[in-house]
């Protein structure tokens, strides 16, 4: 027993390795990300703004259509079979397919920008075209960086995407502008609006897929179409996956715009305030990403281990902690978070009061995540696409029900529900197919602590006149839950050797 919990510890050691290498570039991207949002709230008022969440509200679903869940197939077969051969045969396929894909979003441009509601820019289809093509290009290999456990490689391409958008960016709405008289800024069109956010985005993107030159280097275009149709079988109910989860994520953007009762310019303003709200879950959003990209390789390593499903309950256990402390970072804070989107436009935060239920919501689809591995260990992927797919059923529903009723704290109450119906059924399936030792008291224990201090906050800050006040009154009760959470796993956290020494 002793030896099966050393090696626990020690993979769980590694994974938390892996998890702060993915994480700190992805985390210093996202953040830099988020100052460009920041950026762009400044510059746009929320009309343009919701043009911007409604095109990268359209993004996600051409990935999940162009990568047709090659991603995870490829760190589960390149654990059972030669791994530069699923490389090889993965790289054909991903080639042959983008190319295909991209030629109908070209030609069909102007039906698919009237679609998504902004018919006088089929330019902006074309361009997110060219970024998704070029994003699909640039998957296998990064994909690599993390099956060969490399993330300080991969780490710097993702800072460099971002850091090369920003620069872009700022190239396009700050400095182009100063000097467009310039013979050196005669290309500069200021009709074009939102349009350069995506041309700087299609650079940088660019941009990567040169820096894994080296890795795209290492395939050779030898295609088995034995593996393949292997392969295909394993990956194809991943495509309902991401639909559905893009659905759930996604969906409620296109679905305000058209259901939505009021005039075209007040929708459109709602669209931008809910979009620009949308992102301060970005904490929880950030992590869960971050995890996803160290633990998807480590679950498919680890399942040959004897004490795996012990290994992943206390992946779980450790996940929903960090997760509900970011919460509590999310939900005690909203007047500094509220600032920030506020400083030159005010109307954004007239939405505030969405951020706790997405930022809730989030968790539920964290932890929805960490459970899915069974289904993927299982080869029941159909399982998964089945709940994912009810799941878009709820939100489109609620979204179709609640947005001409609530507006957009509809659409959040439908995403907090979806994300929770996922969670729940995800567990309840997968104890029958793949039992894991979760610690479920106490995991629900976490949340709702979490979730009623945020209550408390809310109830307390509605007396308190000071905004100090009501911040001070955060780091009281995120102090409280973390002194909670040091104490009852104050047994666990004694027994780890790195924490040891530093327990009192």
């Amino acid at each position: 027993m002793l030896t099966h919990y050393t090696h626990s510890v020690s993979t769980i050691k590694k994974l938390a390795g892996h998890t702060l290498w993915y994480g700190v570039p992805t985390i210093l991207s996202r953040f830099l990300n988020y100052l460009l949002s920041l950026l762009l709230v400044g510059i746009f008022k929320p009309e343009a703004f919701g043009v911007i969440t409604n095109i990268y509200a359209f993004i996600p679903f051409l990935n999940i259509v162009f990568t047709y869940g090659l991603e995870t197939a490829f760190f589960r077969f390149g654990e059972m079979r030669d791994r530069q051969q699923v490389y090889n045969t993965l790289t054909v396929s991903l080639l042959f397919s983008t190319v295909l894909f991209t030629l109908p979003l070209l030609l069909f441009s102007p039906q698919l920008a009237s679609f998504i509601e902004i018919p006088n820019h089929p330019e902006y289809i074309r361009w997110a075209a060219w970024i998704v093509f070029v994003d699909t290009l640039s998957l296998l290999p990064q994909s690599l960086l993390r099956q060969q456990e490399r993330p300080r490689r991969f780490a710097f391409v993702r800072v460099a995407n971002i850091v090369a958008n920003i620069a872009f960016t700022i190239l396009f709405y700050l400095v182009a502008p100063k000097f467009q008289g310039h013979a050196l800024f005669s290309w500069y069109d200021p009709a074009m609006g939102v349009g350069y956010v995506l041309i700087a985005n299609l650079l940088g993107s660019i941009l990567t897929l040169l820096m894994l030159f080296p890795e795209w280097w290492k395939a050779r275009l030898i295609f088995d179409k034995t593996l393949w149709k292997e392969i295909m079988r394993y990956s194809l109910p991943l495509i309902v996956v991401g639909f559905g989860g893009m659905i759930n994520e996604m969906l409620s953007r296109f679905i305000f715009l058209k259901v939505s009762p009021l005039p075209d310019a007040a929708k459109a303003h709602d669209l931008g305030v809910f979009g620009a709200n949308y992102k301060l879950a970005v904490l929880i959003t950030i992590f869960i990403q971050v995890f996803k990209m160290a633990a998807e390789p480590f679950f498919f390593a680890q399942s040959a281990q004897r004490d795996a499903p012990g290994t992943y309950a206390r992946v779980m256990k450790f996940f929903v902690m960090a997760c509900c402390i970011m919460f509590l970072g999310v939900s005690l804070f909203l007047d500094i978070w509220k600032w920030l989107i506020t400083y030159k436009n005010p109307e954004y935060g007239e939405g505030i009061y969405v951020v706790p239920i997405l930022a809730m919501a989030s968790v539920f689809l964290g932890i929805y995540y960490n459970l899915s591995i069974w289904y993927k260990l299982t080869n029941k992927n159909w399982i998964g696409a089945r709940i994912t797919l009810t799941g878009a059923v709820i939100t489109i529903v609620l979204n179709l029900w609640w947005i001409p009723l609530y507006g957009y704290i509809g659409s959040a109450w439908a995403t907090f529900i979806c994300y929770a119906y996922m969670m729940i059924a995800s567990y309840w399936m997968g104890q029958r197919h793949y039992p894991v030792p979760y610690e479920v008291r106490k995991l629900l224990g976490y949340i709702a602590g979490a979730a009623g201090l945020y209550l408390i906050h809310r109830l307390a800050g509605g007396v308190l006149p000071q905004i100090w006040m009501r911040i001070g009154l955060g780091f009281v009760l995120a102090f409280v839950f973390l002194t909670g959470l040091l104490y009852a796993e104050r047994k666990e956290l004694a027994k780890m050797p790195f924490l040891r020494k530093r327990m009192p």
